[in-house]
């Protein structure tokens, strides 16, 4: 119906899998962070582990930014807003080697954990080929999107945050970050419109798997 394409097929997902997304974007490692109980062993989990992944995402969101210029018809302002989600990785990056500095991580002895393996190797078959612009465009909004409403409830007004982390949820909570994630939505609503059932299917299923990717990843971070 029209009133469904109104919203939005991202949007109908979020409410279809409300409790699902909710696990990761209100899971006890990022509410331990907001009210202030994060234990720094597993703070210092988190960013070493999320440095060797987001290493693994930058070849990901460039085989994105690969597809969007072999198959989008938007082609111009796709490649753009990718663009800039690939420059800020490289800003990222240096961001993560300052901060495993400043919390005494070195980062050439970390090993990846089996739910930072796992996602890797989801993004890994991601980057085949085989597998379409709009659903691979779907895993980096859902990757993105994560992150965003997670840390962006780490500096609500209310939230006791501590101070030495406030840095780390602004990097992801920040209006701007919201922004650029609200962009990468539309662009996947506007592919799902165009795309086939088939290719629906598939879309949702991978954001449904990113997003239980991701709280294995909490899940990790927090020692369980």
């Amino acid at each position: 119906s029209s009133k469904m394409q109104e919203i939005g097929k991202t949007e109908t997902w979020l409410r279809k899998h409300r409790s699902v997304y909710n696990s990761a974007t209100k899971h006890p490692f990022i509410l331990s962070i907001r009210d202030g109980t994060v234990q720094s062993h597993s703070f210092k989990t988190w960013l070493a582990q999320d440095y060797l992944f987001v290493r693994e995402f930058v070849p990901f969101v460039a085989s994105v930014l690969i597809k969007a210029c072999k198959e989008s018809d938007d082609s111009d302002d796709d490649v753009e807003v990718i663009l800039g989600g690939i420059a800020s990785l490289n800003d990222e990056l240096s961001w993560f080697k300052k901060e495993a500095k400043k919390w005494d991580i070195r980062l050439s002895e970390v090993v990846p954990q089996k739910a930072n393996k796992d996602y890797c190797r989801l993004l890994e078959g991601l980057m085949s080929s085989d597998v379409g612009y709009t659903v691979a465009l779907t895993a980096f909004w859902a990757i993105e999107v994560v992150y965003q409403a997670s840390f962006a409830s780490c500096v609500e007004e209310g939230s006791k945050t501590p101070v030495e982390l406030k840095e780390t949820c602004e990097r992801w909570g920040n209006e701007g970050f919201g922004e650029y994630c609200e962009s990468l939505k539309k662009m996947v609503d506007g592919r799902l419109l165009k795309a086939s059932d088939e290719e629906v299917k598939k879309a949702e299923v991978v954001f449904l798997s990113i997003v239980e990717h991701e709280v294995e990843f909490w899940n990790m971070s927090s020692g369980n």
